[in-house]
């Protein structure tokens, strides 16, 4: 069976093979683990193996299990990757170092109350409905400049723009499609990519890739 640092050091030639093939340094990528469902005991070997990054998707499992594992390893980053509901906004705040869901306006007016009370600024990832799909959270394509420059006015730093593409279908256009939002909009990041997916996020500009199950395995 593969350990933890086998699949971290695979999954970190692949993010560097896709860099060399754009033309990219490895270092412009941040690898984020999704942690989601999986316990501390299978997060601290990554850990251990040099991992520095992590994403977990629901704000009351990331406090049940990362108090702890920060205590001991006070170096870990924590993106909230999944969801987030405006009454969790100052959990959120109060936990994660970056928010990859920033979606909608009450959001927006969530997390700058909840920033401003903890005098601490998170930054933002503005989640795109890429494929329009009714079922899928996200900004839709259209409203997006609307939601950015709310942003902006409530003072929330914006580190980029994320989606997840349709199931199922060639994901590069919808990469393509937010690296080109990304550019209009004078956003500097792109979270998008995952354990299917990541090396052609990486070669169409992706700067943080959430990958869970090439690290993890199968949810647990």
């Amino acid at each position: 069976m593969t350990g933890p640092a086998a699949l971290l050091a695979d999954v970190n030639a692949r993010i560097a093979t896709a860099c060399r093939i754009a033309r990219r340094a490895p270092e412009e990528v941040t690898l984020v683990a999704v942690s989601k469902t999986h316990p501390a005991a299978a997060i601290a070997p990554l850990i251990e193996a040099g991992q520095r990054v992590f994403g977990e998707n629901r704000v009351q499992e990331a406090q049940a299990k990362w108090p702890e594992l920060r205590a001991q390893y006070p170096e870990i980053a924590l993106h909230l990757v999944g969801q987030l509901q405006s009454n969790k906004a100052e959990d959120a705040v109060a936990l994660f170092d970056a928010i990859h869901s920033l979606d909608r306006s009450s959001l927006v007016v969530a997390l700058a109350r909840a920033m401003d009370k903890a005098g601490r600024r998170v930054p933002c990832f503005v989640q795109v409905n890429i494929g329009a799909e009714e079922q899928k959270g996200g900004c839709a394509i259209a409203e997006l400049p609307a939601l950015l420059a709310e942003a902006r006015g409530a003072d929330i730093p914006l580190a980029g723009l994320m989606c997840v593409p349709p199931a199922g279908v060639e994901a590069a256009p919808y990469f393509a499609l937010l690296g080109k939002l990304a550019d209009d909009n004078g956003i500097p990041g792109l979270s998008m990519g995952m354990s299917d997916d990541f090396e052609t996020a990486v070669m169409l500009g992706a700067t943080h890739v959430r990958v869970g199950s090439a690290l993890f395995g199968a949810r647990g």
